[in-house]
């Protein structure tokens, strides 16, 4: 059973709204009249471009974030900003290109394209506080209202803040904006926890690692909605890992165990190659009945929604 997935599929038409008086189960896949929405006659790509949520994507999740934040301040301190800031927009350009291009989800395009806006998504944030000098309640406040603006203008337009409605160029446009301001607001959430207020990097992580447990308890015991659950969980996987992260790179008298940024970015690329190797091998990934499984169906799991 997929993790957030806590109601059957909504009622829908074609012509009309979807309706709501059910929450939206994250991981239960969308009627065709849900996925029409308020398109009409725009483009769509031919299944949900997301993958499933198991616990393999919260492992790769949680080392992409902080194997983001090793590389982007292991460049940054190795070249400076100029070929850091344009190494960053080459990889995430390139990544995204490759992931809008493609018609339904594949596990490696998908997660290149994660691990691409972990890395740039760091480099926004350190950005306007190395370069600009904006202070880290600013940043993580700037980077906030960001979100939250995407976040409405996404639901005002689409109906629907679920991940498993991506399956427009629109919605998928949506998806990646939030995304990209979630890496770049937990980035400075963990530096305004470490540094600001003096938390240090692995009391940071203790504390991320508690924060992140609230939607799962509220959303199984309280009835919290499930699309709120994952955001909640998918915005503080970023500050958890990169608070990690940080404790193991910065040298001690930072409060660190100084093992090198570049050395935690190679350890940190492990578990997220074992993850999605795995991902892609035995396809738990892949949503039930999407237009990914017709061509991965040899060995591929569906499990009922």
């Amino acid at each position: 059973m997929p993790l957030y997935s806590d109601s059957p599929r909504p009622k829908s038409s074609r012509k009309a709204w979807p309706e709501r008086s059910e929450p939206y189960g994250i991981l239960t896949d969308m009627t065709t009249g849900d996925v029409a929405g308020r398109l009409g006659a725009q483009a769509r790509v031919a299944a949900t471009k997301v993958p499933e949520i198991t616990a393999w994507f919260w492992i790769a999740k949680v080392a992409s974030t902080g194997m983001g934040e090793a590389t982007s301040d292991w460049l940054y301190a190795r070249y400076g900003t100029l070929p850091t800031g344009a190494v960053g927009a080459v990889l995430l350009i390139g990544a995204l290109v490759l992931q809008f291009r493609s018609r339904r989800y594949y596990t490696w395009i998908y997660w290149l394209a994660v691990v691409a806006v972990s890395v740039t998504g760091t480099m926004a944030a350190d950005g306007l506080h190395v370069v600009v000098g904006l202070p880290y309640s600013v940043t993580t406040t700037l980077y906030a209202v960001i979100l939250a603006a995407i976040f409405v203008a996404w639901y005002r337009t689409e109906g629907t803040l679920s991940i498993h409605s991506i399956t427009t160029v629109r919605r998928e446009a949506f998806y990646w904006a939030t995304v990209m301001a979630t890496f770049a607001l937990g980035t400075a959430l963990g530096d305004l926890t470490a540094i600001t207020l003096k938390f240090g990097y692995f009391s940071s992580g203790v504390l991320f690692l508690v924060v992140i447990a609230i939607p799962a308890v509220a959303h199984r015991w309280l009835g919290l909605n499930s699309v709120l659950a994952f955001w909640f969980a998918y915005t503080i996987t970023r500050p958890l890992g990169a608070s990690l992260a940080d404790w193991l790179g910065v040298p001690a008298r930072a409060g660190g165990l100084d093992w090198g940024r570049g050395v935690v970015a190679l350890i940190l690329t492990v578990p997220i190659l074992i993850a999605v190797g795995y991902m892609a091998v035995t396809h738990v990934d892949v949503a039930p009945g999407g237009a990914a499984a017709g061509t991965q169906r040899s060995g591929a799991r569906h499990r009922a929604a």
